[in-house]
């Protein structure tokens, strides 16, 4: 009978053994609120000089991350974070001393604004968008990235996240918007779910998993 419990129990724990790892999570967040303030009206040209301060500079001070991305971070086996300051700052924010790998693949995709006469005056915000909506349609950035090449760099980061995700641990990522967005529709194409979405706003986090 002893022998009989202990070939049942050996069974069951190479039955466990040979079970797939089911993938963790991938969790895409956005950073912290910047430091470089949108509350003024400035040409094409301008913003291309704003857009310069703001890759270099870090998160407006005296805010505290929310409770559940913490917890995601204190839940994540393994956290990425872009090269640029405001994402570090938020790593250093969420993650509690814990080891992050920083990575220039996270950055977020350029916004070179078209050449528009110096009387047209918008915020940064709108210039984002009109910025945003002449990268996708023009192929002359001013030598910085195009489309196509951050659609490659995103389909890269997705298999890199892809591969870390099937130790079955979940994968926090501590990057930016508009190339999280594009993150986050390579790993649709690869089949991931997105089952928590907060939007794309500071702090905000989107997770997908595997199903």
């Amino acid at each position: 009978m002893a022998a009989d419990s202990l070939d049942a129990s050996g069974a069951r724990a190479a039955t466990r053994a040979l079970a797939p790892v089911r993938p963790g999570a991938i969790i895409l967040a956005r950073h912290g609120e910047p430091a470089l303030s949108r509350k003024c009206l400035i040409s094409a040209r301008q913003y291309g000089e704003w857009w310069s301060k703001y890759e270099v500079g870090g998160l407006r001070a005296g805010q505290t991350p929310p409770p559940e991305l913490v917890l995601a971070a204190e839940g994540a086996g393994a956290i990425y974070a872009s090269t640029r300051p405001r994402a570090l700052e938020t790593a250093a924010a969420v993650s509690k001393g814990r080891e992050v790998m920083v990575d220039a693949l996270f950055i977020e995709a350029p916004l070179p604004p078209p050449g528009l006469p110096d009387f047209i005056k918008l915020s940064p915000r709108w210039w984002g968008v009109v910025s945003r909506f002449w990268w996708h349609l023009s192929d002359r950035h001013h030598q910085q990235e195009t489309r196509a090449e951050a659609e490659a760099r995103a389909e890269q980061a997705a298999q890199v996240l892809i591969g870390r995700a099937e130790s079955g641990q979940d994968v926090l990522v501590l990057a930016h918007g508009y190339f999280n967005h594009m993150v986050g529709r390579r790993l649709k194409a690869d089949g991931w779910k997105l089952v928590h979405n907060q939007g794309f706003k500071y702090w905000s986090q989107r997770r997908f998993e595997k199903r």
